[in-house]
């Protein structure tokens, strides 16, 4: 099931840059990521009614929520966007693809979490690949203002996702499940969403453009519901730095998606740089593997 969910996650947010991109226009960004968490939360609800999926929680507990909500489901993302208006998208996944780093230090910080040297050589290994990967972006930046600014956004986007990671650390030693974390942060993203576009006094607006729709909807049910959910359910299980390891992964599919609908041209540094991508994640994986694999045999 833990594969399952670590591939399911992959494809389902390396598919979401080219959505997010569609999401660009005349929609303002407030009101297009609100959009997105409205349609998931509302769905949430009537699937954890539908299936009584909802823990009863403790008034302490919404705090918790209120403020998973505000890392996961707002501020990460109004960050990550402003960021694309200064630097390429490539340029801000590879930012991303630091949280493993974060959720390091952070898990190390707040809840003393040990880390081993092959997490750290995955690591580097991976984002090796993924400069390779978006080099070509680096160099066009000429690391300007805008550049610095941009980069400024996008690692305090990162910062906010791995705050998130903490937080839902919190929630399930609190024996709160991921589902029920998840439908009440993303609760607390849109009231925290909605005050930030009322004060800039943005418009309710809406496109009618069949990519706007249908990106929405997908950003809103496979990238939110299903996305967020199976991530915590990983968190859970693998832990908050390997969970995100998986971040370091998914700009490889964003770059597939990319070249069939964006005509991205693969070169000999993109191609080298996908192999330590995968070779990095190998590593990752198979000293838990093999010392899985010892225990069972002395079982």
């Amino acid at each position: 099931m833990t594969v399952f969910l670590y591939l399911l996650m992959i494809l389902v947010w390396g598919a979401s840059w080219i959505a997010i991109k569609w999401q660009g226009g005349e929609v303002p960004t407030e009101v297009s990521i609100l959009y997105r968490f409205v349609i998931a939360v509302v769905l949430m609800f009537i699937l954890g009614k539908v299936f009584n999926k909802l823990q009863s929680v403790k008034r302490r507990d919404q705090m918790y929520f209120a403020l998973q909500g505000l890392c996961l489901f707002s501020c990460n993302f109004i960050a990550f966007y402003n960021a694309t208006f200064y630097i390429p998208s490539g340029l801000v996944a590879v930012i991303m693809a630091t949280v493993p780093i974060i959720n390091a230090i952070h898990g190390r910080l707040i809840y003393k979490t040990p880390t081993n040297s092959n997490f750290w050589l995955s690591v580097v290994i991976g984002l090796s690949g993924i400069c390779l990967l978006f080099g070509s972006d680096l160099l066009q930046t000429n690391w300007s203002s805008n550049v610095l600014i941009g980069l400024m956004y996008a690692l305090l986007g990162s910062w906010f996702f791995s705050m998130g990671n903490m937080v839902s650390i919190r929630n399930t030693r609190n024996n709160i499940g991921p589902f029920t974390a998840t439908s009440y942060a993303m609760l607390y993203g849109c009231a925290a969403l909605l005050i930030m576009i009322l004060i800039k006094g943005l418009d309710f607006t809406i496109s009618t453009d069949l990519r706007y729709i249908g990106s929405l909807l997908y950003l809103a049910v496979p990238a939110s519901i299903i996305g967020f959910t199976a991530y915590l359910v990983l968190v859970d299980r693998i832990g908050a730095n390997n969970a995100a390891y998986l971040l370091v992964i998914t700009p490889i599919v964003a770059l597939i998606v990319s070249s069939i609908f964006e005509d991205y041209q693969w070169t000999i540094y993109s191609t080298v740089g996908l192999t330590l991508v995968v070779f990095g994640n190998v590593i990752n994986q198979w000293k838990k593997t093999v010392l899985r694999f010892s225990s069972n045999q002395r079982l």
